[in-house]
């Protein structure tokens, strides 16, 4: 649990890089907060200020959050060395905000597996049934923040590095693009007048939270919270972003609980049909989630149908999985523009589904690049097929006016230079998913590796964003020279704790260095509510505390302090 205490950081010189000490101290980390605000516009509304801690620290027993001490900056130089006086030289180049793994969950559809939890801790989360009214409150928290905390530039966009559905289906993806947009939302399907999910069955596998269960949530102190899930489905409004956002795809928003093949036959009839399994005989429960863990095909019979108990629900043609071609066409759609751009990002050249990736404008001299690193073969984990990987590359050599062959020999031409943040759902590190795409069915496969030697033949790539693992992890990723060098940075998701989002801002230093900021946000609700509120900010604020209490939570997605809040260093290959 260290990563939920106080931590204690000194500064080491006027660079300020944020150290670790061994023993930790109180004045220690006030020393390093002020230290962080000197340098700071504003930390209000981020992690540097303060952070969700818990009361109990631990995972053993059921613990309420409070708002702990903050995170102070810790400065890597790992690929350029920090220079003195670069806070009075610094040039703002961009800012914007990253969201990613929302997970926007309709908890009551029939093609889920839950009974699996126990094996497949994703499966089944206590909190998710609350995800819309979370969602609506980590914009808000965006919306008042307004701006970056280290340059004071205000945000220029948002993005959201996938999985965005949890299961594909239309109403998922208008709960999201509402959400977002900004919209009236009614978090419910089958039944309009009650809750018909897991959590309301009487059955001792999941909390219910109105019914006395003998669980496994309970014996670890879950309370009873009465009419939850009924305030769970009741219609909210949600304010939008003040900002415009773009949106990258990831592997649950093309595949069955982003794990199983897309265009399964009759797979339509599981989604919006009336029988929901939601128990399995220990045996065939254990098979099933050691198959989904680790990797293998498992029979759709079995998995959605078979023995077991079945609960029936109210059918719901809204629970329709949607294909890739209809994920982009909704985001074109006029009525979803919300504060814009038109498509978020994809164009009518991404209308038939076959190619989801795109580039465009982050600020004057700064590009993204939005890829797919998603495969309709199955599996969670990705790769990036060789069409996408030779765009990517000219891409970046149209506009580079220097760069290294595949041999490693530099190359020189005119072109105007930008600068490139690169987007994806995967890391580098889990793209060794190599199963073709049946939308290009015979083209070949490449791995995070091969996609990372790619990029750093480019003095130009500064960072690559993205999400999937559910954990704040940044990785330098060192290059033949320092120009060729790049940041990864990876934010943990906002179904499981510990429910970030990233704030970003790159800066030029003007003194050859490049600088990006990287400071963490929660969601705008409090850390803790009276247990009797129904309120959607209280919904949201369960949200987090449920998501901490989990009994399958893993607190080392928290990460480590120098996957906070950070500052990255890096050549500026523009001088």
């Amino acid at each position: 649990m260290a990563q939920l205490t106080r931590r204690t950081f000194t500064a080491a010189g006027a660079a300020g890089v944020g150290l670790l000490l061994c023993t930790p101290t109180a004045n220690a980390l006030d020393r390093a907060l002020r230290r962080t605000a000197a340098r700071t516009v504003s930390t209000s509304g981020t992690t540097l200020e303060q952070v969700a801690t818990a009361v109990s620290p631990g995972t053993a027993t059921y613990s309420r959050l409070t708002g702990g001490p903050g995170w102070p900056l810790v400065v890597r130089g790992d690929l350029a060395a920090p220079k003195d006086g670069r806070d009075d030289r610094r040039t703002a180049l961009g800012a914007f905000v990253q969201f990613t793994d929302l997970h926007i969950t309709d908890t009551e559809s029939p093609a889920r597996f839950e009974c699996l939890h126990p094996y497949v801790g994703s499966a089944h989360r206590p909190q998710e049934a609350l995800g819309t009214a979370a969602t609506s409150a980590l914009v808000q928290r965006v919306n008042s923040v307004a701006k970056g905390p280290f340059t004071g530039r205000p945000f220029d966009f948002l993005v959201t590095t996938g999985d965005n559905t949890d299961n594909h289906e239309l109403l998922e993806l208008d709960w999201f693009l509402t959400s977002l947009n900004g919209g009236a939302i009614t978090p419910n399907s089958g039944d309009p007048s009650r809750y018909e999910g897991v959590q309301a069955s009487g059955n001792d596998a999941f909390w219910n939270p109105s019914t006395p269960l003998d669980d496994a949530y309970s014996k670890k102190g879950f309370p009873q919270l009465p009419g939850l899930l009924e305030a769970g489905i009741a219609p909210f409004t949600s304010p939008g972003l003040d900002v415009p956002w773009f949106c990258t795809f990831g592997n649950h928003d093309d595949s069955v609980v982003g794990t199983l093949p897309e265009g399964i036959p009759g797979i339509e009839a599981w989604y919006t049909g009336r029988y929901k399994v939601i128990g399995k005989d220990e045996s065939t429960a254990r098979k099933l989630g050691s198959a989904i863990a680790g990797g293998k095909s498992v029979p759709l019979t079995e998995l959605f149908g078979g023995s077991g108990t079945i609960r029936e629900v109210t059918p719901d043609a809204r629970r329709r999985p949607f294909t890739t071609a209809e994920f982009v066409t909704a985001h074109l759609e006029s009525g979803n523009t919300g504060p814009g751009p038109v498509g978020h990002g994809f164009t009518s050249e991404n209308a038939d589904g076959r190619n989801v990736y795109y580039t465009f404008r982050i600020a004057p001299g700064v590009t993204g690049i939005s890829l797919d690193t998603t495969t309709l073969g199955g599996f969670a984990d990705g790769s990036i097929g060789l069409g996408q990987y030779t765009w990517v590359e000219s891409t970046l050599k149209r506009n580079s006016s220097m760069y290294y062959d595949f041999f490693g020999r530099k190359t020189t031409h005119s072109v105007t230079d930008e600068l490139f943040v690169l987007f994806s759902h995967h890391t580098s590190d889990t793209m060794g998913n190599l199963l073709p795409d049946s939308r290009h069915l015979l083209e070949p496969r490449l791995d995070g590796k091969a996609f990372v030697g790619l990029l750093n033949r480019f003095p130009n790539v500064v960072a690559w964003v993205n999400g999937h693992t559910h954990l704040n992890k940044i990785t330098p990723h060192v290059g033949k020279t320092p120009a060729q060098s790049f940041w990864e940075i990876n934010t943990a998701s906002h179904v499981d704790f510990p429910q970030h989002a990233r704030i970003l801002e790159l800066a030029d230093n003007g003194d050859g260095t490049l600088s990006i900021f990287t400071t963490l946000i929660e969601a705008a609700a409090p850390y803790a509510v009276d247990y009797s509120a129904r309120t959607p900010e209280a919904l949201a604020s369960l949200y987090r505390e449920l998501s901490y209490n989990d009994i399958h939570v893993d607190l080392g997605r928290v990460g480590s302090d120098g996957d906070h809040n950070t500052e990255l260093l890096l050549t500026n290959p523009l001088g």
